[in-house]
Parts: structure tokens; sequence; C-alpha cells
């Protein structure tokens, strides 16, 4: 019977990548090419802050670690926020994430099947665009005029380096188990931590982080194997 069950969940999530790839997928869409657009704008944001600091000092180099603390608490947010949860505004990002992405991957089908799927796993190109101008920019110009123009570059370098580093593991998390990208160090750990987040019962309640999990330890939602959701739900409204 539970045999059964799998071949009947493989087989929607067939149908469904079927059904994406038809309607969703352009036929001018390039994974590679989107993959190194992502990549090497990101670096070329990252390399022009670097380029621009000059005699760094030592409390300065705080914004990074501090700014790497705070994405990861953003990254949290958003995702436990209106990733699995409609808001007002911005359905589609609902829509994108728990109606498409968590449909084409399952536990048992968290891998690739070609550079086409790469649109399934990476952020579209545009948001390039909407996390500059209205994240970086904003913060990073007047952290420089109220502090340092250090701190305003080492804003703006740390928040593209956070955001790479989240499409990079996103991106490994869905390739081959057996790739050489799946066992790369570390990354055979938060491959783990995704894919229980991709399990139906546990994904609007645990592991929201895609990189380190800080904020799920921190707000509660890291899972522990044994405890049911509805105990932890009702630990969490008594809290």
């Amino acid at each position: 019977m539970q045999r059964d069950d799998h071949r009947t969940v493989d087989n929607r999530v067939e149908a469904f990548r079927e059904r994406y790839r038809r309607e969703q997928i352009g036929p001018r869409y390039n994974g590679l090419a989107h993959l190194c657009f992502t990549s090497l704008s990101c670096l070329a944001v990252i390399a022009f802050c670097a380029s621009r600091l000059q005699a760094v000092q030592w409390w300065e180099w705080l914004t990074v670690p501090t700014t790497f603390f705070f994405a990861n608490l953003v990254e949290h947010a958003g995702h436990r926020g209106p990733m699995h949860h409609p808001r007002k505004g911005l359905r589609l990002v609902y829509e994108r994430h728990s109606g498409q992405h968590h449909r084409f991957f399952t536990p048992q089908r968290m891998d690739l099947e070609s550079t086409r799927d790469f649109k399934a796993v990476l952020f579209p190109p545009v948001l390039l665009l909407f996390f500059f101008g209205c994240f970086a920019l904003p913060v990073g110009i007047p952290l420089a005029l109220l502090t340092t123009a250090n701190i305003g570059y080492l804003f703006a370098l740390t928040s593209f380096g956070y955001f790479l580093n989240y499409e990079w593991l996103h991106f490994a998390y869905h390739t081959p188990e057996d790739s050489w990208i799946a066992r790369l160090p570390g990354v055979r750990v938060l491959r783990r931590h995704h894919t229980l987040h991709h399990d139906q019962n546990l994904m609007s309640h645990y592991n929201f982080n895609i990189t380190y999990p800080i904020a799920d330890w921190l707000r509660g939602t890291l899972y522990r194997p044994g405890v049911r959701v509805a105990d932890e739900g009702e630990n969490r409204a008594q809290g």
C-alpha cells in the first residue's frame, strides 16, 4: 500500500512538472544563462563595493557579521511569511513558492532533471533590481551618510554576498544527490534541513532558513524529530 502511495505522489509530481515546463518555461529560457547572470551580477556588485573600501577600521568590519545576521532573520521572516502565507500585494510570491516550487520538488523528488528546471529554483533575474533598489540602496546610502562610506559599502557587499550564497546553496540542494555539488562539505547537512522543509506536513511550520538555520533555532522553527506539528503549534500559541 505504501509503495502505491509513493507511486501516486510521483505521478502527481511528474504531471505537475510537465505542466510547469509547458506553461511557465518559455522556449528561449536558458538555465545556465540564468545562473550565470545571477552569479556574475552579484559578484560584480561585490567586487565594486570591495574596490571602494579604504583603510577599513576594525569596528567597521563589524558591519559584515551584523548584516549577515540581519539577512538571516529577513530570509526566515520572508520565507515563513509571504512565501507560505498569502499576503495582500504579494500573492505572486506565495503562488510561485508554495504553489509551484513545493509542488515541483518533494522530499522524494528533490533533484533537477535538466538546466531548464533551473527556473523552478532560482529567483527571477528582475528580483536583483528589486533587491538592489528596495533594500541595498535604501539602507546602504543612509548608513554611509550617517556613519562612514566603508560601512555603506560593507553593508551592500555583504547583502549581495548573502543573496548569492542563498541562490547557490538552494541550487545545490536541488542537484542530484550523487553530484559533486551535493557532496561539498556542509551541503549534505543543509540539504537534509531543506528536504525536511519540503515535507507537506512540515513546510508551513519548520526549517524556513534556506541557508543557515540560525533564525530557525532562535525562533523555535528548527524541526526536531519526534515532535508532532500540532504539539509544536500549541507550544508556540501558549508562548
